[in-house]
């Protein structure tokens, strides 16, 4: 259940390790800042925001990062290269943390990306996303090419075969068309509501066996999208269900999560970790490893634990 026989692609992004056997890297997380309704940012989408504040968050989402041993960056959201010029020449002066523009519009953010690949920034930047809706998939890749974009999100989802086998068939026509000559390749699985997230862990389990890609969704669609919960179960129960679903989602069979608003980071982050360390003992029990990285939660936090139950073999023993 943890361990694939098809080797597993690890990559080093502006030197964050993503994908791996399940429990060798922490999951990598992607927030979001600036998009509809941002109560950080309270951007007028023309470039006027809350900076102060900004930069507030994107310290604790370091802090956090460093705390838990999950590993971070933002994504941007912006309508408009304009507003993301704004966006990016921001953060860059305030994080070293590596980051991404969301923009749903293929045209838009081809001119966004340029003005990254104009700063010289590609070795941080995660291009999200080439997706089965463009419709220039092989010439989008040879103007990613040309900007010397480096690493890259591809989003899996068919609309007419929305199971995980549909997501399969979703990536390989995008890899088929040159999608598949990028440094970084991770592939978002498209959750689209909260039932259907078992769709996309059970697609990430299915492109790792066959492919050994990176793998990861927006867990945070299939949370946020459920409004009326907040309604029935109140605040505190809506942030107890985003916690536990991103949390037990990170567990299975991913590399990354889009984590949500940033404001959620103190919440998703710990839910992330503690998941991971169940995980790691999980992955232990079944293949005797605990993987080397330092960051991994359980190594950050139960070093000793680790210690006594490797010495002291307490591991279920095969029949």
């Amino acid at each position: 259940m943890f361990r694939f026989d098809k080797e597993q692609k690890v990559f080093d992004f502006n030197g964050i390790k993503i994908g791996g056997q399940p429990g060798e890297n922490p999951p990598f997380m992607i927030a979001s800042l600036f998009h509809n309704k941002d109560s950080v940012t309270k951007t007028d989408r023309k470039g006027t925001f809350d900076r102060q504040r900004t930069k507030e968050m994107l310290l604790q989402m370091e802090q956090m990062s460093e705390a838990t041993g999950i590993p971070a960056m933002v994504a941007m959201v912006a309508n408009t290269p304009d507003e993301a010029k704004e966006y990016i020449d921001f953060y860059l002066e305030n994080t070293a943390m590596p980051f991404g523009i969301d923009m749903w519009v293929a045209e838009q953010r081809a001119k966004a990306t340029e003005y990254v690949s104009k700063l010289g920034v590609q070795e941080k930047f995660l291009y999200n996303s080439i997706t089965p809706w463009d419709k220039d998939i092989a010439g989008q890749v040879l103007r990613l090419k040309d900007l010397g974009i480096k690493h890259v999100v591809i989003q899996a989802y068919d609309d007419a075969d929305q199971t995980p086998a549909g997501r399969m068939k979703s990536l390989e026509a995008i890899l088929g068309q040159g999608a598949d000559s990028f440094q970084t390749i991770i592939v978002d699985t498209s959750v689209m509501n909260l039932p259907s997230t078992s769709f996309s862990l059970i697609a990430n389990r299915m492109i790792k066996e066959k492919h050994g890609l990176p793998c990861g969704g927006a867990y945070s669609n299939g949370t946020h999208m459920w409004g009326e919960i907040k309604q029935k179960w109140g605040l505190d129960g809506f942030k107890a269900m985003d916690a536990v679903v991103q949390g037990m989602s990170s567990a299975l069979w991913s590399d990354f999560n889009f984590c949500g608003p940033a404001i959620t980071v103190p919440r998703i982050f710990p839910a992330v970790a503690s998941a991971h360390i169940l995980l790691s003992t999980l992955v232990y029990d079944e293949t005797g490893v605990i993987y080397d990285n330092p960051n991994l939660p359980i190594r950050k936090h139960f070093a000793d634990f680790i210690t006594k139950m490797t010495e002291g073999g307490s591991r279920r023993k095969a029949k």
